[in-house]
């Protein structure tokens, strides 16, 4: 048997609770994984709440590290003691052990240590396929990134001032600036202080960006979109706020025939040959230091709920991580 963390019924944080789990043994294209960590994202809270409803009962997570126990017939690229890590449906990491389609696992490179790719894999490759994909971020635009000092954010401004690109980033804090700043966010707005529309047009020159990112949802869409030069996109991939409420696409239209989109990880990365790619690409900026992995928070894998409560409270900052004794 297995400790894991399950949930039987949506709700709080309260509701996941620990038990014991069957694990079994990897079919034929599958690999069994000890984990030494496991990420914590806030998709796994939609998970948990029911926004992003699951069969129950269920085991949340769906990032993680560890060491390959035991893989099936068919598994060639794998073998027991290869360090690996994923960022993948199906969920289930928050678990000791846990089996693992193998064609959604890489080799963790020797450069970057467990922790690191527990707490990196699915927020460096969200902000991969973000920065490098769904809008190509070009040598000395301007960009406006929401929750800059969250665990997404700060490897996006890494990324990003990599890439020469000038970055917005709004925050909670003067604590939470300093941060963003540090990790090469260019110019910072707070948020609960400062008009997110009339400091970005200021630093602009009245011309607005070509893009936002935006994971908070529905308390900073509209001013995302105010924010956009015209033919502008609109990249909203998180909801911490709250969905953003429907209304007319005509709007777009009034607003500059913007573009909206509405990007997920997963349809990203579903083909085997972009998830390697896209994992391989957040190794080498982690390896080549242009991109380092903030760990502010560590939890035990028991201590689950509180992770969830600090989260959605934005009490915490960069990435954490579950320890698993």
């Amino acid at each position: 048997m297995t400790y894991a963390m399950r949930v039987h019924e949506c709700g709080g944080a309260k509701v996941l609770k620990a038990e014991d789990i069957e694990v079994g043994t990897p079919g034929a294209d599958e690999t069994l994984i000890r984990h030494t960590a496991v990420g914590l994202n806030f998709i796994d809270t939609y998970h948990r709440s029911g926004l992003y409803p699951l069969d129950l009962p269920f085991t949340p997570g769906m990032e993680g590290a560890g060491i390959v126990e035991e893989v099936g017939g068919n598994v060639k690229e794998l073998k027991p003691g290869d360090r690996v890590a994923y960022a993948s449906l199906p969920v289930g990491a928050y678990t000791e052990k846990r089996v693992m389609p193998a064609n959604r696992v890489v080799k963790i490179p020797d450069g970057v240590p467990d922790e690191q790719a527990a707490a990196s894999m699915l927020k460096g490759m969200t902000v991969e396929y973000l920065l490098n994909r769904t809008y190509k971020v070009q040598p000395g635009e301007t960009i406006l990134f929401h929750a800059a000092a969250g665990g997404v954010g700060l490897i996006a401004c890494q990324w990003a001032k990599a890439l020469g690109a000038i970055i917005i980033g709004t925050v909670g804090s003067e604590e939470k600036s300093a941060l963003a700043k540090s990790h090469g966010c260019n110019h910072i707005i707070l948020y609960n202080e400062e008009d997110i529309v009339e400091r970005v047009m200021d630093i602009t020159n009245g011309k607005g960006v070509p893009v936002v990112y935006d994971s908070v949802g529905k308390d900073t869409f509209e001013a995302s979109l105010d924010c956009l030069q015209p033919r502008g996109t609109m990249v909203s991939f998180g909801n911490a706020s709250g969905p953003v409420e429907p209304f007319s696409p005509a709007i777009l239209s009034a607003k500059g025939s913007l573009t909206l989109t509405r990007p997920t990880l997963m349809d990203y990365t579903a083909d085997p040959d972009e998830y390697k790619s896209s994992a391989q690409s957040l190794f080498d900026m982690i390896e080549s230091g242009k991109v380092k992995i903030e760990i502010n928070q560590r939890y035990d894998l028991k201590d689950a709920a509180q992770a969830h409560k600090d989260l959605e409270g934005r009490k915490t900052t960069g990435s954490s991580i579950l320890t698993v004794a």
